[in-house]
């Protein structure tokens, strides 16, 4: 083994992908022969950052557990279903979490809201956030089987670490008086502090209702509908249109 070879072996041992990729490019390539030692010294630093950031990406993609594997460019602004275009490239930066902004997803089923909303967690995740994508019923139902066991606390703290919540089919079902807790809980910690989308059927001036028990309903809704950011879709389903067109 060569001092260069070896070279490349420690870095990999230290976990220094990127940078071991890029010198070996450098190798192959004869590069190194043109850089400077400054600038072979930037060439390898660059590459593993941009490695490590890739892989964080990825890494935050996949522990999203997002509907679709959806990206912002892959929006279609062609259809008529009520969606700004200069809204959404607002929200494309993600300042919005970093105010730690709700956005409020509305509109028929098919018509795009997982997809939309997936965009945005995508978007989150390049931007270095931690997001948590759930069915709400679902979420609720693991949380009150973690009040059995000991272990609710425990689960509204992972959650309240999570920068962005996704609630998907919010109001599907009503709430009862268990879940309603639940969700105030979640409301709570997370209101100014960290970011939730709400994907449902519903509009919004139909949640006070489906939540049910107006004191506890007046209390999420406070902390839900003002100053969030809202999309209400409207028109025929995409899903159904695509099916129709293929």
């Amino acid at each position: 083994m060569n001092n260069n070879e070896a070279t490349i072996s420690k870095m990999r041992e230290l976990k220094l992908q990127g940078m071991a990729t890029a010198y070996l490019n450098v190798l192959e390539t004869g590069l190194n022969e043109k850089y400077t030692l400054d600038e072979l010294l930037t060439h390898l630093i660059d590459a593993e950052w941009y490695d490590r950031r890739e892989r964080k990406r990825e890494r935050l993609r996949k522990g999203a557990g997002f509907r679709y594997h959806a990206t912002f460019d892959e929006i279609d602004f062609t259809l008529k279903r009520n969606l700004d275009k200069n809204q959404m490239l607002r929200l494309s930066d993600a300042k919005w979490i970093r105010q730690h902004k709700d956005i409020l997803i509305t509109g028929s089923t098919g018509i795009g809201k997982s997809f939309i909303g997936s965009a945005l967690g995508s978007i989150a995740c390049d931007n270095g956030y931690k997001v948590y994508y759930h069915l709400t019923g679902r979420m609720l139902g693991a949380l009150k089987e973690a009040k059995k066991t000991g272990m609710y606390l425990k689960q509204l703290a992972k959650l309240y670490k999570t920068d962005l919540l996704i609630l998907e089919d919010f109001g599907l079902n009503t709430f009862d008086h268990e879940s309603r807790l639940i969700l105030l809980d979640i409301m709570e910690d997370r209101h100014g502090r960290k970011s939730t989308i709400f994907l449902s059927q519903l509009p919004v001036a139909s949640w006070h209702g489906i939540i049910g028990d107006s004191t506890i309903a007046d209390a999420v809704m406070d902390r839900i509908a003002y100053g969030s950011y809202r999309i209400e879709l409207n028109g025929e389903s995409v899903r159904k249109k695509k099916y129709q067109d293929s």
